[in-house]
């Protein structure tokens, strides 16, 4: 195809308002489902809809596409459809006590469940402790405790009677019975026994070691009253207990019969009170002590210093962890803080006098139990960014089952705690994450795709299509509804649009990265704000546009500026042998701008080499040196198929003081190089970009946009002649979306660009001479551009050759 000079509506495709038929966007009905993500949105309605083992999804693209909560809405519309699932909670296991029990329940009946239960403890609390003191009870206590009362005082009498007549006497002392030695009915101290004379003192011992052995004798017995009275309280204090604990606990049962758990939960705790109804029932008070006498205030200390009693009623209690509302639908649950604790749950503990202590009413449930049943929304990369919790996932996903697992248990520390039941999960797990994630998860965990096999591709643009630009105004009429901006009128909207393909990089495309458009709109809105205006119109649109290159453009104004004053050296005029003006883009965060670069080629005979300076200092990334590799291949494919390519050649861009990388610059480099084979000088003016194959042909690039307006920036700062432009791929132009001021300098033909097809097109524009055609015999034209290579060639290896003889071969 010839060389065509492009007009402005060719770089610039628009949107015309007239084809809308309504004033704002506040007359448009509200667009909720996706544009452009009809592959996505099939993929994840299949995978939500097989419930074979590893059908969860990864959604994969780039943040800003809206693929997060696209899926979240179609999750939605489709838990409501689904059955609500259970309610989960743990409770003491009074067999292991380290091991909780997990109950289920029908959605919403967990936490009644928990308040009967917190209501039976409060009602129990209040009626065991008051059996002690109800007339009944104590009537019982008193015919015990006066049955071995009367068998202690016949004991008591029976040892008086034995030691009438004696000369001892019977003292009822704190630690029993004590036999004193006694004269004239007085008992007598230490001292007073001292001065009996001995043998009075030999027959006192004598009735005091007979009387002695007599109370021995009794008190075999003694020990066995007490505990067949203990053990008639025991029985005494159960009986009641029974009384008091089954009629709630029974009518509890009832209340719950269908719930087998819960019912056999109640029977645990009536039969745990009842074996341990010292803990519940206090003693009787008259058999409470007190410390005296001089260790009085020891025991009070120690006593202040006594941890808190347990809370004999905290074992009856029920934990929910999970909760939900009956015929609510299936859960959907997202995630933002994916540590291992909030995805499966965790065992918390609370610090007392040093020590961390735990039990199951401090298990908290993860986002894993809150999905169970439903969908659980996950950002991959915040999963993988946690530890343990990637591993936690998958055990969770491959068993079926949610255990909770202490992080201490994945290293070699380990700790006691608590083991609670695994409660048993099926939910459908859906991971978001770019494609660099996807990538990297797919090369480097064997397990993943057997764990998500369902890809959902979000794309970045869609076809702009009258269709889609009509769509495409309701999501914009949707996005500022939601968000609260005013109205966009209708130029407002097909400037949106047009900004859309420029943000696509296509003329005939627009990008489905919403949250570029919603940040657009929200600065609209400012703007707008700002002139009262009651509606968004194509001004404000184009403030906010210039407002955010205004923000970022600091380093490409700079640029600029070191070109004007000639820090960086470069040339818009004139001609030049072996120089080019190239273009790159410089790709930051948030701002993407062309620049031009000057490329420069010597040659010299040699054997064929090209040194790409780049390269040798390892600045040339592998596309590039692909590019210069491509370059050589065409040189010596059109002019040394026959002959050795007996030259060298160096190349180089010029200030580059960064990575090069890309072949877009591979015909640039070709052009250069052709210039300093033939001698021939190239234009200044012209700054060139394509890449080329091994067959002379341009191909594509990206970047066109920014690389056309980098080097028309600098023509205007120099001013322009009109003998300035840009030759790009003929390929490139349905990617043309250039600025207005681009525009209206072609039309003025005060600035040009060129669409070719080959290198003969472009090296024709460059140096104004025919490229030259090859004929029959192998040879060009000798007044083409071609010829002239090929003269120049065969020069370079007449020369190499004399040089060889006389040097006999030593190059």
């Amino acid at each position: 195809m010839a060389i065509t000079k492009l007009n402005s509506n060719q770089l610039y495709r628009k949107c015309d308002p007239s084809k809308f038929d309504f004033k704002t966007t506040s007359d448009l009905e509200e667009r909720l489902s996706a544009l452009g993500q009809d592959r996505a949105i099939s993929a994840v309605e299949l995978g939500i809809h097989i419930k074979s083992r590893g059908y969860n999804l990864f959604c994969l693209g780039p943040e800003g596409t809206g693929k997060t909560s696209l899926v979240k809405r179609i999750l939605e519309k489709e838990a409501k459809k689904r059955k609500t699932p259970s309610d989960w909670a743990y409770v003491y296991n009074f067999d292991e006590p380290y091991k909780p029990k997990a109950m289920s329940f029908p959605a919403g009946m967990a936490c009644d469940f928990a308040d009967d239960v917190d209501d039976l403890i409060e009602e129990l609390s209040a009626a065991l402790p008051a059996l002690i003191e109800s007339e009944e009870y104590k009537a019982a206590l008193g015919i015990i405790k006066q049955k071995y009362k009367s068998k202690k005082d016949e004991y008591i009498n029976v040892l008086q009677k034995k030691a009438k007549g004696k000369r001892v006497s019977l003292l009822h002392m704190q630690m029993g019975l004590v036999v004193a030695p006694m004269k004239d009915g007085e008992v007598l101290n230490p001292d007073s026994f001292d001065q009996l004379p001995e043998d009075e003192k030999k027959l006192i011992m004598d009735d005091l070691n007979a009387m002695q052995e007599e109370i021995e004798n009794a008190t075999q017995d003694l020990p066995r009253w007490e505990e067949k009275q203990k053990a008639e309280i025991d029985n005494l204090r159960q009986k009641f207990a029974k009384v008091a604990v089954k009629e709630p606990i029974d009518a509890l049962r009832k209340k719950y019969k269908g719930q087998t758990q819960a019912t056999k939960f109640l029977k645990s705790v009536q039969d745990y009170i009842l074996d341990n109804v010292d803990e519940f029932v206090p003693e009787d008070k008259d058999k409470a002590t007190m410390a005296g006498g001089e260790d009085e205030p020891l025991q009070m200390l120690l006593s202040r210093m006594k941890q808190p009693e347990e809370d004999k009623f905290s074992k009856l209690k029920v934990n929910v962890i999970v909760k939900n509302t009956a015929d609510s639908g299936a859960p959907v649950i997202t995630l933002d803080h994916p540590t291992q604790g909030n995805l499966v749950g965790k065992v918390e503990r609370i610090q007392q006098y040093g020590a961390l202590l735990t039990d199951f009413t401090l298990i908290k449930g993860g986002a894993l139990h809150r999905a169970n049943g439903g969908f659980l929304l996950l950002d991959a990369r915040k999963v993988l960014e946690q530890p343990f919790a990637w591993d936690s996932l998958k055990r969770a996903i491959a068993s079926k089952r949610i255990k909770i697992e202490a992080p201490s248990e994945e290293t070699s520390f380990t700790t006691i705690s608590l083991d609670p039941e695994p409660i048993p999960l099926d939910v459908k797990v859906v991971l978001t994450g770019d494609f660099e994630i996807y990538d990297l998860l797919c090369e480097r965990d064997p397990d993943f795709r057997d764990f998500f096999k369902v890809e959902a591709d979000f794309g970045i643009i869609m076809d702009r299509t009258e269709y889609n630009e009509t769509e495409y105004a309701k999501l914009i009429g949707s996005l500022s509804q939601k968000k609260g901006l005013r109205a966009l009128n209708k130029q407002a909207v097909a400037r949106v649009i047009e900004h859309s393909s420029r943000l696509a990089g296509d003329s005939s495309k627009l990008t489905a990265h919403i949250s570029s458009i919603g940040d657009l709109l929200r600065e609209a809105d400012y703007w707008a704000r700002n002139s009262n205006s009651k509606q968004i119109g194509k001004n404000h649109i184009e403030q906010a546009i210039d407002a955010q290159i205004y923000r970022s453009d600091r380093i490409k104004k700079a640029m600029l500026e070191d070109i004007d004053k000639g820090s960086i050296l470069m040339d818009v005029k004139g001609e030049r042998v072996g120089q080019i003006n190239g273009l790159v883009v410089y790709d930051f965060s948030n701002y993407t701008f062309g620049k031009p670069a000057r490329i420069t080629t010597q040659v010299r005979i040699g054997k064929g080499d090209f040194l790409n300076i780049e390269r040798e200092i390892e600045m040339s990334g592998p596309i590039h040196t692909k590019g210069v590799l491509i370059l050589q291949s065409l040189i010596a494919n059109r002019f040394a198929k026959r002959s050795p390519l007996s030259l060298s050649a160096s190349i180089v861009f010029e200030q580059s003081y960064g990575g090069v990388d890309g072949d877009s610059a591979s015909s640039t480099e070709y052009y250069c190089l052709i210039s300093a084979i033939t001698g021939l000088p190239i234009k200044q003016s012209i700054a060139v970009t394509g890449s080329i194959n091994q067959f002379g042909e341009i191909q594509p690039i990206g970047g066109v946009n920014e690389k056309i307006e980098g080097f028309f920036d600098v023509c205007a700062h120099q001013g322009l002649t009109g003998t300035q432009g840009v030759i790009i791929p003929r390929t490139n132009i349905e990617n043309l979306m250039l600025r207005a001021d681009i525009l209206q300098a072609v039309e003025e033909g005060k600035f040009t660009i060129y669409a070719i097809d080959t290198v003969d097109d472009g090296i024709e524009i460059l140096t104004g001479k025919k490229a030259g055609k090859l004929n029959a015999k192998g040879q060009y034209p000798k007044d083409s551009v071609n010829g002239m290579v090929q003269q120049s060639l065969k020069e370079y290896y007449e020369d190499y050759a004399r040089y060889a003889r006389e040097t006999k071969g030593c190059l």
